[in-house]
């Protein structure tokens, strides 16, 4: 399995809000013991694009080196322990929900590994026609079922279940906030977008205001942003991608950025020459196939094929209905607007693209 310590993640949102905190363990709580091998992904998402640009290729070596990735990834028993009978029943078949898991290893501030910086339920209509990205903030206070080793059982912010029980209760408590049965996971850690982006020659990204990053990659930490579209290489992107001290937003101004970059690296990859290319499709390929955790049911090669026609433009990204933010004892949390995230929630449960899009607005 990659690297535990770098977990995976990526916050994407089309919607802002106020700053949180920054998700790490409180005191007095003890994180699970990290598993021997610590190689969680480095991008897993940009992974899949990857093998959708060789799928849709339909060229020989392509396909072979689809099938060289998907027999050598890595895996995670994501739902080892997680009781049948408390999970959501299959409503839409066909459609097919990916819980996507990570952090930025490269944050001083995640050094522990403990938590899961981001957590988005990615729904795939059954005509695999789009992609909907729904990011639940980390902070959001939900219920957090007990789990096989007896921890949880109460009340706190979602990305402690990953802290009390791994994987399994984060799929757990993910379902059990949301409704929805999670087919396959996915783990990332956003520091892998560095790597991504260089293997692509940089890629395109618009500023809409000026900043100054104060957890760079630069020897003094710090890197300035200008306004306006620029081109950016992995390093730069990396910046940006992260950065959130910066804004009165916090993480939510991150949730859009590292949007932006995802998109980017998108449209880079299917319209930058990569397939044609067999120095950079090398390149692509190495930077992303090596450091990738999928589940163990999931075949990359079946998703590539059948995603094979998505680009940017087919992707949603939004955010769980909330009121904001709050405090919950001495915890900075995030509120979630029940009755909206149902909606938003039951319509993935349905598969009603036209209704997720009505909702989450």
């Amino acid at each position: 399995m990659p690297r535990a310590d770098q977990t995976a993640e990526l916050h994407l949102s089309t919607n802002t809000g106020p700053a949180v905190d920054s998700g790490q363990p409180d005191d007095g709580e003890q994180a699970t013991p990290r598993p021997r091998r610590r190689r969680w992904g480095r991008i897993a998402l940009i992974t899949v694009i990857v093998l959708v640009v060789l799928a849709g290729a339909g060229v020989v070596a392509g396909g072979l080196y689809v099938r060289s990735i998907n027999s050598g990834i890595e895996r995670v028993d994501a739902f080892e322990g997680v009781p049948e009978e408390s999970r959501p029943q299959v409503v839409a078949t066909g459609a097919m929900n990916i819980m996507i898991l990570g952090s930025d290893s490269r944050d001083p501030e995640n050094a522990s590994g403990s938590r899961s910086d981001t957590i988005i339920l990615a729904h795939l209509p059954k005509d695999r026609s789009s992609a909907q990205l729904i990011s639940i903030p980390r902070d959001t206070w939900v219920h957090v079922p007990k789990s096989k080793e007896g921890r949880g059982g109460t009340d706190a912010k979602i990305n402690a279940a990953y802290a009390w029980g791994g994987v399994p209760l984060m799929v757990q408590t993910v379902e059990e906030f949301t409704g929805v049965r999670i087919d396959h996971v996915t783990m990332v850690d956003f520091a892998g977008f560095k790597e991504i982006v260089d293997a692509l020659g940089g890629v395109e990204i618009t500023v809409d205001k000026a900043f100054t990053s104060t957890h760079s990659l630069n020897p003094d930490g710090r890197r300035e942003f200008a306004q306006g579209k620029q081109t950016m290489d992995g390093a730069a992107a990396l910046d940006y991608a992260r950065e959130r001290y910066a804004f009165a937003d916090g993480d939510f101004t991150r949730i859009k950025h590292q949007q932006q970059v995802i998109k980017a690296i998108l449209d880079k990859a299917v319209s930058g020459g990569v397939v044609t290319n067999p120095a950079k499709l090398n390149s692509f390929v190495k930077a992303t196939a090596d450091a990738v955790a999928v589940d163990q049911s999931l075949s990359l090669v079946d998703l590539a094929t059948e995603l094979r026609h998505l680009r940017s433009g087919n992707l949603g990204f939004f955010t769980c209905p909330t009121k904001g933010t709050g405090r919950i004892g001495s915890e900075s949390v995030v509120l979630a607007d029940k009755p909206k995230a149902k909606r938003v929630f039951d319509a993935v449960r349905r598969d009603s693209v036209p209704d997720i899009l009505s909702a989450a607005k």
